[in-house]
């Protein structure tokens, strides 16, 4: 069986066990969970495709392990002494990681989502959020309202009220995007919304709403977010924004022994 260590330069390309967390090597317990959470929803077997699925499993594991070690009092202490693992004492390869990470965090559900889109809306947070995007998106408005957590069609008029605002202050720079976009530009992002609102319907229907991912999905995907890739960020940023903090996808490609 391959070492904890190599598995973490495999996948995570460093064999230092807070580097693989994102985390400094003074964080305390909760800070270490809320990285545990935060990269173990982007590596998570669930999110890549068949072809990708031993090499997702295997970083998976490799993760849990790198947390029960940081987690636990006892053997964080020796490796912060040694900058050794002992993996004779670490959980093998055929634990149910999928079922200890269920134990360690609960399911973000579509109340959830209700709670923290009631906060979010017209709060501090969502004008950062907004601000930023307009200006990583140079003001289109597509790209704002995929990017600005809980948004949708309905809500461009509102952004940009607020951003013509920003824009009489000087507050950020005018874009042609903004400013000049096509009437037809517009009708289009409208059409693609409202097909995207009928095919969600149709999957909620087909799912129905309850705690599931899938069902959660479907919910987002109303909000039209209709691509996978889209909707899984989509759930990434909302862990991250109860967890504090985030990092960039990441997934790992190369081929390899079982670790």
């Amino acid at each position: 069986m391959t070492g904890v260590l190599d598995c973490c330069e495999k996948f995570f390309g460093s064999r230092e066990l807070y580097t693989v967390l994102g985390v400094e090597k003074d964080a305390n317990e909760n800070e270490v969970k809320k990285a545990y959470h935060r990269l173990s929803l982007k590596v998570h077997p669930d999110r890549v495709d068949q072809n990708d699925k031993q090499d997702a499993t295997q970083k998976f594991q490799t993760l849990g392990k790198v947390y029960s070690i940081l987690s636990d009092k006892d053997r964080r202490s020796v490796y912060d002494e040694t900058g050794e693992v002992d993996d004779e004492n670490v959980a093998p390869d055929d634990r149910d990681w999928d079922q200890y990470w269920r134990l360690l965090f609960k399911k973000i559900t579509i109340e959830d989502i209700k709670n923290f889109e009631s906060k979010y809306k017209d709060s501090e947070e969502e004008l950062n959020d907004l601000k930023q995007a307009y200006v990583d998106g140079e003001g289109d408005m597509g790209y704002i309202l995929q990017n600005v957590l809980c948004s949708s069609i309905d809500d461009e008029p509102r952004f940009t009220k607020i951003i013509k605002g920003w824009l009489k202050k000087d507050e950020v720079p005018e874009f042609k995007n903004f400013s000049k976009e096509s009437k037809k530009k517009k009708e289009t992002r409208k059409r693609k919304a409202a097909e995207e609102a009928e095919e969600a319907e149709a999957m909620k229907k087909e799912l129905g709403l309850g705690d599931t991912t899938d069902s959660l999905k479907a919910l987002i995907l109303k909000r039209g977010k209709q691509r996978g890739e889209e909707m899984d960020s989509f759930l990434d940023n909302l862990a991250t924004k109860y967890g504090g903090g985030g990092s960039g996808k990441k997934k790992g490609s190369r081929k390899g022994g079982k670790c």
